[in-house]
């Protein structure tokens, strides 16, 4: 069975969220536990990231939200693990003046190319993230783009809890 780590944004994904209800339906599925979800740290959220993914018995499949997409794209330039594929939904723009300055320290947002395959999920009416920026990512990344009409955060407060389309993805990476 492939693990699938789901890697959450700022203050975590909670009761009702995709991720929360992909962890519950997806065998393998585990959370990364960040240090701290309120007051996010690149370094703490890197680690915690890094000691989820080794003890992993096989490469993971990482399923990222949010700022979670960003700290992946740090992880991943710093390291040497194997990982079999990525979901990307939604990565926040860490370098926009108006985010809170714990979540503008993840900036400037990694611009390498990941070394394993990824899909970038985006909307294009995100207020954390314009269209044309989720595209200059997945073009860095090597992310194959999706874009979603009219999708908000892809988070609750946007009606997405249940996700099929989210779904879809990743049993086609696993």
């Amino acid at each position: 069975m492939r693990p699938i780590l789901i890697v959450p944004g700022y203050r975590n994904s909670g009761k009702g969220h995709w991720q929360t209800l992909f962890e519950a339906r997806f065998p393998g599925a585990r959370r990364v536990q960040m240090p701290c979800f309120e007051q996010p740290s690149l370094p703490g959220w890197v680690a915690a990231l890094d000691d989820k993914v080794a003890r992993c018995a096989r490469p993971p499949v990482l399923v990222a939200h949010s700022l979670g997409c960003i700290a992946v794209a740090h992880w991943a330039r710093a390291t040497m693990r194997p990982v079999h594929a990525a979901l990307l939904v939604a990565p926040c723009d860490v370098e926009k003046g108006e985010l809170p300055s714990m979540l503008r320290a993840f900036a400037p947002a990694p611009l390498e190319r990941l070394a394993f395959p990824s899909a970038l999920v985006a909307s294009t009416n995100d207020p954390y993230l314009e269209l044309t920026r989720a595209g200059d990512l997945a073009f860095a990344w090597g992310s194959r783009a999706h874009v979603i009409e009219g999708a908000g955060h892809i988070n609750v407060a946007s009606g997405h809890g249940d996700w099929p389309y989210g779904e879809a993805l990743l049993a086609a990476m696993l």
